[in-house]
């Protein structure tokens, strides 16, 4: 799956030109002109890292990053024309992996992006009750055994497993999942989930995914 950077940014020229280099270098960028639509947006699309803005017209990008941490570990670089020290000091307290000050190179963005996602990969772990999955290894493991899962398998757990709870329709996870490119009226999903389902009871772990009537699937939390 592409990786999705969120930008929350209210100036549309930088907007379109950090999207436009962030597309180049392979990801999907979503878009926020405000805070309010930027936490939206994350609690949405289950960004792999967030660019925020620090002058956003609604709120300061300091308490946007507040907010996102209290339920997030997802890298968040902030965009600042603020250059004192005790600013940046305040910025990474407040939950920012990293800072660039205004005017910046979208090159160097775009490679301080990369350096965040490798970080993030190598060292994330999802724990949810006794699921646990190593996204960057592709492990997965339930009550410590091994769940031995297809590549399309591992993925759809991972997606689910991003937001726990979050009831996803089928349309979200065959745009997610494979990219839309299932003919109409496929089942492909609920096979997968099928297939998931039986090998997750064998460790004891089958109600861990919840089928929702007539909407889609969700991840139970504990």
């Amino acid at each position: 799956m592409e990786q999705r950077i969120l930008l929350i940014e209210d100036n549309p020229d930088i907007t379109r030109v950090v999207q436009y280099e962030l597309e180049q270098a392979g990801y999907r960028v979503v878009t926020a002109p405000d805070g309010i639509t930027g936490l939206t947006s994350a609690r949405e699309s289950t960004p792999d890292l967030v660019i925020l803005d620090l002058g956003l017209p609604d709120f300061d990008g300091a308490e946007i990053a507040r907010r996102l941490r209290k339920t997030s570990s997802v890298p968040i670089i902030i965009l600042t024309a603020m250059d004192a020290i005790d600013r940046k000091v305040n910025l990474l307290e407040a939950g920012a992996d990293d800072y660039m000050t205004k005017p910046f190179h979208p090159e160097e963005l775009v490679a301080r992006v990369k350096v965040q996602l490798r970080h993030q990969q190598h060292g994330e772990v999802i724990n949810i009750g006794a699921l646990e999955i190593h996204p960057q290894k592709r492990l997965c493991s339930y009550n410590g055994h091994e769940v031995r899962l297809s590549p399309k398998e591992f993925d759809l757990l991972t997606f689910l497993a991003r937001q726990p709870g979050r009831v996803y329709s089928r349309q979200e996870i065959e745009r997610e999942v494979w990219n839309g490119e299932l003919p109409s009226n496929s089942n492909v999903v609920d096979v997968h989930m099928a297939n998931m389902r039986a090998k997750l009871r064998d460790l004891d772990g089958y109600g861990i995914i919840r089928t929702v009537r007539g909407i889609g699937y969700a991840l139970k939390t504990p």
